[in-house]
């Protein structure tokens, strides 16, 4: 039960800018920075991310197919804004784990209420400011 496409499509446009403004500095929340692979326009999204072991974690809570997932896989590197500073990462590498555990507990249950299998995994490439 992955969010739906028209919620996705809402938010785009509604939610997102919003979002936007806590997004880049709240634990649990970056705004994700990226070029479109065929426009080169450059997009931030708002995503739910987790640093662990030396790599970020980002939710895909719609879904493998989303235009800003496949922008980063096509160029192999993004910027994350988190908690007020940017981090470039690489080699972005979409990861299956129905239980979550990527995830702190609390958010677990609400992926799994989700159907939220699937994540992105990425590294540190350089900080960019901190």
């Amino acid at each position: 039960m992955v969010l739906p496409r028209a919620l996705a499509n809402f938010n785009r446009y509604a939610t997102n800018p919003a979002a936007g403004l806590f997004a880049g500095r709240v634990p649990g929340f970056a705004i994700l920075r990226h070029k479109g692979r065929k426009s080169g326009r450059e997009y931030r999204t708002p995503v739910s991310v987790f640093r662990r072991d030396g790599v970020y974690r980002i939710a895909l809570t719609y879904g493998r197919d989303v235009d800003w997932l496949k922008n980063i896989s096509a160029a192999g590197v993004f910027t994350l804004r988190t908690r007020g500073g940017e981090i470039e990462l690489t080699d972005p590498v979409v990861r299956h784990d129905p239980s979550a555990r990527w995830a702190p507990a609390p958010i677990r249950l609400w992926l799994k209420a989700l159907s939220a299998e699937y994540y992105v995994e990425a590294r540190p490439n350089s900080p960019l400011r901190s």
